[in-house]
């Protein structure tokens, strides 16, 4: 790995047998979720490696843990670059102990107002980067026996509504996936967490972090209120980033880790309320979806 591809890495250098606590991976760190996390886990004695498409964010969080942090460059959906920074983790510090696929991004738009190009992006950065990721770690996790996954995908993984169905099938693809794999690695000691939030002051709603796609008027009344009511949340969610990475960090020590973590009111509220109404909708057309079956 090139000198400019990270920070720190003088300090990064360790052998298995000496390195605190866990070894997390955790991409899109320089801010929100990624970084919370990070610096739960850093409080917590971990170690930690950072990645971010600036790593230099993350210089104030390396400085005050020379020993336990690095931060490192790295864009999701490049795959070769993931099994670049897989292998140097696994160089510095002889394994990895949990890896958090956090990257991602926000879109506004009706599913007709979506484009090609804007779909397949975001895809690439919620679905096809992650994936990578995980099958670029799991080798590394089998040969140790242990070790834990962490999705971070949406309450809008589990439901969705009007100007979000493209984020929403995004993470409904990596829930599906995420689902799948941890039945198929459970035997090997390594745990899935899907961790869907609500509402949180990461700045996601704000910034770079939203992007919106061009407006038909025709969606005025379903996906109009969402491209403004999104963006005036920012900074006025309820939920608490720290606290969210404190309850992430909670559920993985737990003997027995959920599969699916909604945090917050608003997206316990949400999901309970999903899976009533769609448990009433089975049972209303029970009898047609049973009227299927061959006579014989």
């Amino acid at each position: 790995m090139n000198a400019e591809h990270r920070t720190n890495a003088g300090h990064a250098v360790a052998t298995g047998d000496g390195t605190p606590g866990r070894v997390w991976l955790i991409t899109g760190a320089s801010s929100g979720f990624g970084r919370a996390i990070a610096s739960a886990a850093l409080a917590a004695g971990d170690t930690v490696v950072t990645t971010a498409r600036r790593p230099e964010t993350l210089e104030d969080l390396v400085a005050a843990h020379p020993d336990r942090a690095v931060a490192v460059q790295l864009d999701v959906t490049d795959t070769a670059r993931i099994a670049d920074v897989v292998a140097d983790t696994v160089l510095w510090y002889g394994r990895i102990d949990v890896v958090v696929n956090n990257a991602g991004m926000g879109m506004i738009g009706a599913v007709e107002e979506t484009g090609d190009r804007e779909l397949r992006d975001l895809m690439d950065l919620h679905f096809f980067g992650p994936a990578a990721l995980v099958r670029a770690v799991l080798p590394h996790m089998r040969r140790n026996g242990s070790g834990a996954v962490v999705q971070m995908s949406s309450m809008g993984g589990r439901f969705t509504f009007p100007g979000v169905g493209a984020y929403s099938a995004t993470k409904f693809a990596l829930e599906g996936l995420s689902e799948a794999l941890a039945a198929e690695v459970a035997p090997h000691g390594i745990k899935v967490l899907i961790v869907e939030p609500g509402s949180f002051r990461t700045g996601f709603a704000g910034g770079g972090a939203l992007h919106q796609s061009a407006a038909l008027p025709a969606y005025e009344a379903t996906v109009g209120p969402v491209r403004s009511d999104l963006p005036g949340s920012d900074g006025k969610q309820e939920g608490d980033p720290a606290k969210a990475a404190t309850a992430i960090l909670t559920a993985l020590d737990a003997q027995d880790t959920p599969l699916r973590l909604p945090l917050g009111n608003d997206a316990t509220d949400a999901v309970l309320a999903a899976l009533d109404a769609s448990r009433a909708e089975v049972l209303t057309w029970e009898k047609l979806s049973r009227s299927t079956a061959f006579e014989d």
